[in-house]
């Protein structure tokens, strides 16, 4: 990974020490009890959604998962990689837990395959950003809301950076394009940095349109499908997630393969309908020039 992550090791381990309980014929509530803590505190560590990994209980678990030395090592290893704290810590206040976990989940990917109907934080400007988090924090003071506008910015170093940038793939329904936020100019500006954007070798922005209809009989809401990459054997590092985003409810993490399937279907009929690379850019410019009209 480019940047030092807690995530992924997190996740890691977590998948490990719950097969490893699973190939003994162990419950959650056995094991928990047997290191002395409380079965939901063992749920999220096997999840990989701890907020805190100790390598105490993690080596205990092996001991009594009767794991062979190596194994021992190595999941002591991911425990302290765990353990490590990540840069968007200290923008924590103003997290919620599930899109710390998604943060976490983003800065850990190699690819993000998105379907959007507004402007995604990765390729929001600082006014657009500004915008929409002020609109939807009312409640919130201005330095806290200027810190909301900073936390997004640097996420989107994880799309821009020389060393090894997240590859982005978007389709955003042409509803976003029209729905103003801000004002005239702010849209203007928006589309443009979105059809600059598009010309990056690592990010892929596709508009679908109006015209487009419902490819598959349904607009799905907004989602994001994350990969984290192969090792060196072509083995996936990491199982996908599908991060469906909701702001009303609680967010969504699917991981069953039928769920990834399913997404991955929905997203190449998104991606199909879309104008071309070259057309979305083309049409965000035009829009971008009736807005400065």
């Amino acid at each position: 990974m480019a940047d030092d992550d807690s995530t992924l090791p997190r996740r890691q381990l977590g998948r490990y020490l719950r097969q490893y309980r699973e190939e003994i014929g162990m419950t959650m509530a056995q094991a928990a009890k047997l290191v002395e803590i409380g079965t939901s505190t063992l749920h999220r560590l096997e999840k990989g959604t701890a907020d805190k990994v100790r390598i105490r209980i993690v080596g205990h678990l092996c001991d009594i998962y009767e794991r062979p030395v190596a194994d021992v090592a190595a999941m002591k290893k991911l425990a302290e990689q765990a353990a490590v704290k990540t840069w968007y810590q200290e923008y924590g206040d103003l997290l919620p837990g599930s899109f710390d976990h998604y943060v976490g989940l983003e800065a850990a990917a190699r690819q993000l395959v998105s379907y959007q109907e507004l402007v995604p934080g990765l390729l929001q400007t600082q006014d657009y950003a500004r915008t929409m988090i002020a609109s939807y924090r009312t409640d919130v003071s201005d330095r806290d809301i200027e810190r909301r506008v900073e936390l997004r910015l640097r996420r989107q170093k994880i799309v821009t950076r020389k060393a090894e940038p997240v590859r982005l793939d978007v389709v955003l329904h042409e509803s976003a394009l029209r729905r103003v936020v801000g004002g005239p100019r702010i849209m203007a500006n928006q589309l443009r940095h979105l059809a600059d954007s598009g010309t990056r070798p690592t990010i892929g922005v596709r508009v679908l349109p109006f015209a487009a209809g419902m490819p598959m009989g349904l607009l799905p809401g907004p989602f994001v499908i994350l990969d984290f990459g192969v090792d060196s054997k072509g083995r996936p590092v990491e199982p996908p997630v599908v991060y469906v985003e909701s702001v009303l409810t609680a967010q969504i993490y699917l991981q069953k393969e039928p769920d990834i399937q399913r997404y991955r279907a929905v997203s190449a009929a998104l991606h199909d309908a879309s104008l071309n690379p070259a057309d979305s850019r083309a049409l965000l410019r035009k829009i971008a020039k009736e807005y400065e009209t």
